[in-house]
Order: structure tokens, then C-alpha cells, then sequence
């Protein structure tokens, strides 16, 4: 029986990160974690290692996928990627020296409300657009960008997926299968980083929990992103906007006093 749960519970957090993840380059821990620690009774640090090691594959095959369909804008996500990962230090830095607040709650409210605006106001922004700004300014741009996801991502400490599809479309204008391959492209190597730090400092993980997650996200992530880049924009809008509506949902359940 405890082994059906195991699988059970692995197979819809691994569903539902995966589906993030390749339709909206949502991070596999804000779905996997509350999951693993609400059902599988999993200790918190430990959760947060085994959804950013799910995420790694998950968001590296969704960003193979978006790159054969030539929908991922590696030179500026390199540089967003390094703004990001220097600035998420910092901020995690400053969060450790202010009182704790619930501030947990922020990307999972975030999570909801842009899954509702992609579906009202859905973004149809051409990659005609997008190429017309210029190299300069749209490298300014993802360092500017990539300075404001870190620092928010390492101040909250969640919602990076998120802030940078936010950013992306929202900001610098991208075309949303662009956006979207260029956010699982940075998430890939931010997970990793995660991941290994996580491991180093709180020990080896429970190796049925991270195997099942690491192949169920994967194979959802895959499922997600060969679908999103075959998608017309307004097919693709209302997919990744119910897909963040649900997922904001059950992420608030889960985190509600009920399972508590």
C-alpha cells in the first residue's frame, strides 16, 4: 500500500510539473514540494532537492524541444542566466537578514493570476517583433531582466519559472514559444545548481522518490513541449493559461491548514 502511494503521489506531482514546465517553463518545485512534503511526509529541504533535480531533465528536454523548433534565444538567455544566478545569491543574502515573512504564498498567487491573463490577454507578439529590437538593447535588456528575477527569485526564494515568463513576454516582448524555451533553458542549469547544493549540504535523497519524479516529469515535460510547439499562439495561450490556473490552484490546497 505505502508503495502505491509512493507511486501515486510521484506520478501526479511529476504530471503536474512536467505539464509546467514544458508548456510554461514553470519550476518542477513548486508543484513536486508541496506534494512530497503534504503526502509523502518528505522533510521540506529534502523535497525542494528532489523537484530541482526532477526539474533538470524536465527543462533540458523542453529546452532540446523549443530549440529544434527554433523557439529559444540562447545568447541572451546566457546572459539573463548569469544575471540570475549571481543576483539570486544576493537576494537570498538580504532575505536572511529580514525578519521571516510569508512570502511562499507570493508565487504560488503569481502562478495563478498568469495562468488567468494568458487566457484573457494572451500573447501574440510575432518573432517578426521580437527581431526587430536591436542586439545591444536586447542584451541590455536580459541583464537588467536577469538582475530583477535573481534578486526576487533569492529574496522569496521561489518563482523563477515564473518571473522570467513574466519578464520575457511581458517586458522584453518575446514571442511566447520563445519566451518559454529560453525559460526552460535557464531553468535547466538554475535546477542543477539547486540540486547539487541541496544534495551537498542535506545528504543523499530517497532514491525511489527522486527516480519516480525524475522520469514522471520528464516524460510530462516532453509530452508538453513537442504539444506547445506544434500549438497556434492562441492554442498555446489558453493551454499554458489553464495549465497555471489548475496548478496555482491545487498548489493554494495543498498549502491550506487542511493538509497541514
Amino acid at each position: 500500500m505505502e508503495l502505491f502511494i509512493t507511486i501515486a503521489v510521484t506520478f501526479f506531482a511529476g504530471m503536474g510539473a512536467g505539464l509546467g514546465t514544458g508548456f510554461a517553463g514553470m519550476s518542477a518545485a513548486a508543484v513536486i514540494s508541496p506534494m512530497l512534503i503534504t503526502f509523502l511526509h518528505m522533510e521540506p529541504y529534502m523535497a525542494v532537492g528532489t523537484a530541482l533535480s526532477s526539474d533538470v531533465l524536465a527543462s533540458a528536454v523542453s529546452a532540446y524541444t523549443y530549440g529544434k523548433n527554433r523557439n529559444l534565444d540562447i545568447r541572451n538567455g546566457m546572459i539573463m542566466m548569469a544575471s540570475v544566478l549571481l543576483f539570486t545569491v544576493t537576494g537570498s543574502y538580504i532575505a536572511s537578514l529580514v525578519p521571516p515573512a510569508a512570502m511562499g504564498n507570493f508565487s504560488v498567487f503569481m502562478t495563478f493570476l498568469l495562468g488567468v491573463k494568458f487566457i484573457v490577454r494572451p500573447v501574440m507578439t510575432t518573432k517578426e517583433t521580437m527581431q526587430a529590437v536591436s542586439a545591444k538593447k536586447r542584451a541590455l535588456q536580459s541583464v537588467i531582466s536577469g538582475v530583477l528575477i535573481g534578486f526576487i527569485c533569492g529574496f522569496i526564494g521561489a518563482g523563477g519559472g515564473m518571473m522570467m515568463l513574466l519578464i520575457l513576454t511581458g517586458v522584453l516582448g518575446y514571442e511566447l514559444k520563445t519566451a518559454v524555451g529560453t525559460s526552460v533553458f535557464i531553468m535547466a542549469f538554475t535546477a542543477f545548481t539547486g540540486a547539487v547544493s541541496h544534495f551537498a549540504i542535506g545528504g543523499a535523497p530517497d532514491y525511489l522518490v527522486w527516480g519516480l519524479c525524475v522520469v514522471f516529469t520528464f516524460l510530462w515535460a516532453r509530452v508538453a513541449a513537442v504539444f506547445a510547439n506544434k500549438a497556434e499562439p492562441k492554442v498555446l495561450n489558453r493551454a499554458v493559461g489553464v495549465v497555471l490556473v489548475v496548478l496555482g490552484m491545487v498548489i493554494m490546497i495543498f498549502s491550506s491548514p487542511l493538509f497541514s
